[in-house]
């Protein structure tokens, strides 16, 4: 049996009132219900939301399905019942001991071999220069500066409109 928490219209006609029950998934949305949890007032201003959470919890626990309204719900009136259990804190990983030991200065013999990868110069340390002073495939080459008269006239001839050339 599929049991689903959910709402029910009690209210009369332009005057939604609802209650939120436990009922079978096969039953009618207004028909036989297992429990009632709870009421629900869109009415008024704020809206009314009495959710009882230790009979919520209960049917939860064994397994009844929220639908997206009572899960709405159940987050406006904070029961913390709409989010799933948070999982257990994750062990903490065991580390070799040999990587955790720091090295000894007189030790070299023990110390790892250091990677290309770690060998390799750092961002904005000539990384796109090769050993050889090149660029690798794919990469800029380093620019060179001009001098700062000629970049002064660079800068006002950009900020030119294009149409400051032509001629009316």
């Amino acid at each position: 049996m599929a049991v689903r928490v959910r709402l029910t219209r009690v209210g009369s006609k332009k005057n939604p009132i609802w209650r939120v029950v436990v009922a079978d998934g096969r039953s009618p949305r207004d028909g036989r219900v297992i429990e009632t949890i709870g009421q629900y007032n869109p009415q008024t201003q704020p809206s009314r939301i009495v959710i009882d959470r230790e009979r919520l919890r209960h049917w939860l626990d064994r397994g009844a399905q929220p639908t997206n309204t009572v899960r709405k719900l159940m987050r406006a009136e904070n029961t913390g019942l709409d989010k799933p259990p948070a999982p257990a804190p994750a062990a903490a990983v065991a580390v070799p001991q040999a990587e955790v030991q720091p090295e000894a200065e007189g030790d070299a013999a023990a110390a790892p071999e250091a990677t290309p990868e770690a060998e390799a110069p750092a961002e904005g340390e000539g990384a796109a220069e090769n050993e050889a002073g090149e660029a690798g495939p794919g990469e800029e080459p380093p620019t060179e500066e001009a001098p700062a008269g000629e970049a002064e006239v660079a800068a006002d001839e950009s900020a030119a409109p294009a149409d400051a050339d032509e001629s009316p």
